[in-house]
């Protein structure tokens, strides 16, 4: 990897043309956590926990030419937890070891008029409003193509189509046969770019029950997002947000699944958020409320930032964020152009239990995020 970078600063600065073609991105994130009140399904609770963690990532991106360009970024954290790139300070790696690197993104991307396009492994390109049904540390590799045209309409500003094809696992054998995720979305912004609706169709197939190769059956989602944001109040910036889920798979005669899961496969999220954070001294503030099934979405591609929840005990570090309701309360302030603070409280209850109790679970957790 460094001899990559070494490589690639040379390469630039012995370019003629003055045009840059060479830039860098990189952030660092410290957080202090705390869980409290997290009862298992056994009726036990998991021990009261406090985390010291950071979290570090670099990037490179290189523009050929006006239409084609290369990036890479690399971060911290455990290449098989693919849903939290944060470490926790003095947490299994020996005596001051050497830390965990992985690679986030690798991609070409093309770029002309109104096409974007890319292939490889880089950021999800979809639009959404949260991480609670994928998560901004999941990258998936695969192939994006959109299309975005801006209207002369009094009702729709822009307008835009986007689809992919991700490949979540390589079975070495015929497309059709491989665990792999195709999402189809439309964007449209109406009332002067206040108003965005997103809605999109997920098809996963062959996911598995259990991530990071310890699954026991597979199975197909086919879910209907309809997504949309409004900027209700411009001058005091007030934004509501509305996500519906829905998967229209029949899981009805999937023996592997237990009946009383059988027909949990809607969701829905509600936001409402005041300010921004666009210039120093910005302050905003937030609450969501989340009620998503346990097929509403994949749950080890969602966000595992909620609750303690994972699936440690089948063999996996990935989280199993779905079959719960909840409440989050945020608050963020723009310390300078690159820094910020952000607070994060939530409270979290299962919706159908998995054992004789259901889970539950209290996490506060205050982030600093310094970007470059």
């Amino acid at each position: 990897m460094l001899l990559f970078l070494i490589f690639a600063l040379s390469y630039a600065y012995a370019q003629e043309d003055q045009e840059k073609k060479l830039s860098f991105t990189g952030d660092f994130r410290f957080r202090i956590e705390e869980d409290w009140n997290s009862r298992k399904s056994d009726g036990t609770y998991r021990d009261d926990r406090t985390r010291l963690r950071y979290r570090a990532r670099v990037g490179i991106n290189y523009k050929a030419n006006d239409w084609a360009s290369f990036g890479i970024r690399i971060r911290t954290g455990d290449p098989e937890k693919q849903q939290d790139p944060n470490l926790t300070l003095g947490q299994g790696f020996d005596e001051f070891s050497s830390l965990p690197i992985a690679f986030e993104k690798l991609f070409f991307r093309a770029q002309y008029k109104w096409l974007d396009a890319w292939v490889g492994k880089n950021a999800f390109s979809f639009e959404k409003q949260n991480e609670l049904f994928w998560s901004d540390n999941v990258f998936p590799e695969g192939i994006f193509g959109s299309a975005f045209f801006e209207l002369e309409s009094n009702w729709i500003q822009s307008m835009k189509f986007s689809a992919a094809h991700y490949v979540m696992r390589s079975n070495n054998s015929s497309l059709n046969k491989d665990s792999y995720i195709q999402v189809i979305q439309a964007t449209t912004k109406h009332w002067a770019n206040r108003l965005t609706v997103f809605p999109t169709f997920y098809y996963f197939n062959k996911m598995p029950n259990i991530p990071d190769g310890n699954d026991t059956y597979q199975i197909n989602y086919s879910i209907v997002h309809l997504g949309s944001k409004v900027l209700a109040l411009e001058k005091q910036k007030i934004t509501l947000g509305l996500d519906l889920y829905q998967n229209l798979e029949n899981y009805q005669q999937n023996d592997s699944i237990p009946d009383s899961l059988k027909d949990q496969k809607k969701g829905f999220v509600g936001s409402l958020i005041w300010g921004n954070l666009k210039k120093k001294g910005d302050f905003s503030a937030g609450v969501y409320y989340t009620y998503l099934e346990r097929y509403a979405a994949v749950d080890f591609l969602a966000q595992n930032d909620w609750a303690r929840w994972d699936y440690s005990a089948q063999g996996s570090p990935d989280g199993r964020l779905t079959n719960f309701k909840g409440i989050e309360f945020a608050a963020a302030y723009k310390i300078n152009k690159s820094m910020r603070l952000k607070m994060r409280f939530f409270m979290v209850n299962q919706i159908i239990p998995y054992g004789d109790y259901l889970e539950n679970g209290n996490r506060i957790r205050l982030d600093l995020d310094i970007g470059f």
